[in-house]
């Protein structure tokens, strides 16, 4: 879904679909006149009229059935959760404790759905795109649902953890953190079109810090493309470094389970990876396939980093 997601986005398709029916919306157009009708509604919003203008319908069928496909994907994955939860709760292999929890994992899908329509508005009378700060909040409760729902499943798989929680677990705990800020940060590159303004590395066109990078004070870290940029690059030496001087403390300073060093390892290799994934899709100028790719690391390091939380969590009586 993350993925379908961010090449929504990428292709520029999220806007092609200017209302929201979560019943009727799941039936794509079955005739020409529907899709003229269709077609019709879209060149209504200023993304058309400023940037698409003359647009053949068969280009827009393009862009419209990748949003299609990202909604219809996160209906399927509503009913993908709640038909088997049901099952599973009637007879009893999920017990009544755990049914709060579940009803929380269903809701926040729902919300997830709310908010991208929310998203999607901002871009429909004014802006010729959707609003960064409602694309980073899309991603963020994308990315929080993933975690909850990664959770949820390493506890069926490996228990719940029980006790105290140790300071080494917690550290790793705003390590996840930190991946989740760096990812909202992406989210406002990536509304800001911020990828596509220094495409240099390491120096932003000779320079470290790209210039008039405070022009609008307090806003500029949200509102200018080259701060963006820039915040994101900063965050991302902080994520790699953080990880590597985690990965060593845990190997010099105590004793970790085999699954702890695996999910150390994991998040250590994936960090690595994503570094050099970021710079090689900034210095070839965001290509779709690159981005979208690194959209979906970044989900990887983050699920990631939240094993190594869980297994340090459960092993937190062998770590020193």
């Amino acid at each position: 879904m993350l993925a379908v997601g961010g090449l929504t986005r990428l292709t520029g398709s999220g806007l092609s679909i200017t209302e929201w029916d979560p019943i009727v919306g799941a039936i794509p157009p079955l005739s020409h006149a529907d899709w003229q009708a269709a077609f019709s509604k879209y060149q209504q919003i200023p993304q058309y009229r400023l940037e698409n203008a003359g647009m053949t319908l068969e280009a827009f069928k393009g862009i419209f059935w990748w949003e299609w496909a990202h909604r219809f994907l996160g209906r399927a994955i509503g009913f993908a959760f709640l038909l088997p939860f049901l099952w599973f709760a009637a007879t009893g292999a999920i017990g009544r404790k755990d049914w709060g929890r579940m009803l929380i994992l269903f809701l926040l899908g729902g919300l997830q759905g709310f908010v991208g329509w929310w998203m999607v508005q901002s871009g429909l009378e004014v802006r010729v795109s959707v609003s960064q700060y409602r694309l980073a909040i899309h991603l963020g409760v994308a990315v929080l649902l993933l975690g909850a729902i990664l959770w949820v499943g390493l506890e069926y798989l490996r228990g719940r953890p029980e006790g105290h929680v140790n300071k080494t677990t917690k550290i790793a705990g705003w390590f996840t953190v930190l991946v989740f800020v760096q990812m909202l940060l992406g989210a406002l590159v990536a509304g800001l079109h911020a990828g596509l303004v220094y495409n240099t590395w390491p120096l932003m066109d000779g320079a470290v810090v790209p210039e008039g990078a405070f022009s609008d004070g307090w806003l500029s870290f949200s509102e200018n493309p080259g701060l963006a940029q820039f915040d994101h690059r900063v965050v991302a030496y902080a994520v790699a470094l953080f990880a590597w001087f985690f990965w060593s403390w845990l190997r010099t300073h105590s004793k970790p389970t085999l699954m702890v060093r695996r999910a150390a390892n994991t998040v250590l290799a994936v960090t690595l990876a994503q570094v050099v994934l970021g710079v090689v899709t900034l210095l070839y100028q965001v290509p779709v396939a690159l981005a979208a790719l690194h959209q979906v690391v970044a989900a990887l390091l983050f699920s990631a980093a939240l094993w190594l939380t869980f297994e340090l969590r459960r092993a937190q009586s062998f770590i020193a």
